[in-house]
């Protein structure tokens, strides 16, 4: 352990990263954990831990990951561009990982601690994804700071993109048409075995400059952990009919219909399916000697953490909200645009934190409350259009924080008791927004307020708008009402609408004219 200095953590709302931070609070060190939002990463259960320390900081710009590393004596490098960059991720960890280089060269750190992916670089049918995993690793170690790479290939755990990909795939399909590349050996290794193998490294002289290969105790193919998993989940054997026709952009084609996993992300992780994925050397084990997790039992406590809504992070965790200009109070002018707006709300005899509940509640297997086969419709429509529709639900039934994904929407604001804010990320000619609000009043009551802002692209844009409106209206309407009876205060009067520009919740402005509530 080193004696002086914080461990700088890169990607520490990730799925991996997310975790790493509270086992090296655990074991005593102190963390200085980066991320490109510090709301975000104040919504984190060890966010107050007295040996933490949250900084703000971008791997993409230079002078901020520089300020974030300052005084830090070793770091975690787990930052993946596929999420935020999607098609332009190899570019953008390329200019990552220089960053990264430079910075830990200026702070003047004893280690980089890097996770990339297995398969053989020799390999002519390696995949993009798994030459820019390569390629970061190279840059890295090319500075004067010594790197430790570990590289593994599929990760089993909660939450996992991968694992994601593999439960719904199953849960959903008694007959799968697969590609070739289902019989292709792979290593998988649980998320637990990966985290003991980056603490271990940390400091550990045997260690630097070094690559390490980290798998599972079980070489198999994903038709194998395809047939584990039914048998975990208590699911009917599922059939498995390899062809040669479908390719990887086929498969991730698929994979965005029947899993929550979208196409951007499920290509890449596809394309790297079809090289073998095997540890080439095992020096790990005998340098940090752990218990490894095989696949069964690793599937075993994934699934049991889900069922008891304990996934620490998710896949989808990765990413910050970054809202538009017009979003943030006081910018509508300099944005320029017209701003559409639907509002409506509802006056209770109910204290704010008992409307709070059923607000925080909303999307995910409890749905909306009212019209929920037009949401359900609408992220049908979605996911045929390339969006994210529904399926990434939420991560907890009841608990929300900043950069939560919540069915095709983002997380942005969580004020307990007063108002959440979601950003759209379904596919719309426009940027979208849902505000709700609980307002206090005399006596105990409160004022619920559904409120919908679209700075819409275009004519598509204003057509859409307009056309759904009326469904706004109604879906407004029935949930305001239908959040009163959930908090247990009904209420005999009737939804109104109101003009936001008038009575703002904040410097928020509209520009455009009222329309028929009729």
């Amino acid at each position: 352990m080193p004696e002086t200095g914080s461990i700088f953590v890169t990607g520490a709302t990730g799925y991996v990263g997310g975790r790493l931070v509270p086992r090296l609070l655990a074991a005593g060190y102190t963390v200085q954990a980066m991320g490109r939002s510090l709301e975000k990463l104040a919504c984190r259960p060890w966010a107050r831990h007295p040996n933490i320390q949250l900084v703000q900081g971008d791997v993409q710009d230079l002078a901020s990951l520089v300020r974030a590393a300052r005084g830090c004596t070793a770091a975690y490098y787990l930052v993946h561009g596929m999420i935020a960059q999607k098609e332009r991720y190899a570019e953008a960890d390329r200019l990552s990982a220089i960053n990264m280089r430079t910075a830990a060269e200026q702070a003047g750190m004893a280690q980089i601690v890097y996770l990339g992916g297995l398969g053989d670089s020799g390999h002519p049918g390696l995949s993009p994804h798994l030459s820019s995993r390569h390629e970061v690793g190279d840059l890295l170690r090319s500075g004067t700071v010594p790197v430790t790479i570990l590289r593994a290939a599929m990760i089993l755990g909660s939450g996992s993109a991968s694992f994601e990909i593999l439960r719904y795939l199953v849960e959903r399909l008694p007959v799968m048409i697969t590609p070739r590349w289902v019989h292709i050996p792979t290593q998988p290794i649980s998320i637990e075995n990966v985290l003991d193998y980056l603490i271990g490294c940390l400091g550990n002289e045997k260690t630097l400059g070094q690559t390490f290969d980290i798998g599972g105790p079980e070489v198999l193919n994903y038709a194998a952990l395809i047939r584990i998993y039914a048998q975990e989940a208590g699911l009917p054997p599922r059939r498995v009919i390899p062809v040669p026709v479908l390719t990887p952009r086929l498969s991730a084609l698929w994979i965005h219909l029947v899993t929550p996993v979208p196409a951007v992300i499920a290509r890449p992780l596809t394309q790297g399916m079809s090289v073998p994925t095997v540890c080439g050397e095992q020096r790990i084990r005998e340098l940090i000697p752990l218990k490894l997790v095989d696949c069964r039992t690793a599937m075993r406590t994934a699934l049991d953490r889900i069922l008891q809504n304990q996934v620490e992070t998710c896949w989808s965790d990765a990413g910050v909200p970054r809202p538009p200009e017009w979003a943030v109070c006081g910018d509508a002018d300099y944005a320029g645009g017209t701003i559409l707006t639907c509002a409506y709300r509802l006056r209770l005899a109910a204290e704010p934190h008992r409307l709070w509940a059923p607000v925080t509640a909303l999307g995910g297997e409890g749905g909306y409350l009212f019209g929920d086969w037009l949401w359900r419709l609408r992220g049908l429509l979605d996911r045929w259009a390339g969006g994210v529709g529904l399926r990434r639900g939420r991560r907890h039934p009841t608990e929300l924080r900043v950069g939560d994904a919540l069915d095709f929407w983002r997380v942005w604001t969580v004020e307990p008791n007063q108002r959440l804010t979601l950003l759209a990320e379904m596919k719309v000619p426009g940027d979208a927004i849902l505000d709700i609000q609980i307002h206090p009043l005399a006596d105990g009551r409160s004022e619920l307020r559904l409120v919908s802002r679209f700075l819409p692209r275009g004519l598509g844009g204003l057509l859409y708008w307009y056309s759904l409106y009326p469904f706004h209206v109604w879906i407004f309407r029935g949930m305001l009402l239908a959040l009163a009876r959930r908090a247990g205060a009904p209420s005999g009067a009737r939804p109104e609408y109101f003009d936001p520009r008038i009575e703002p919740s904040c410097a928020l402005k509209s520009q455009a004219p009222p329309l028929d509530r009729s």
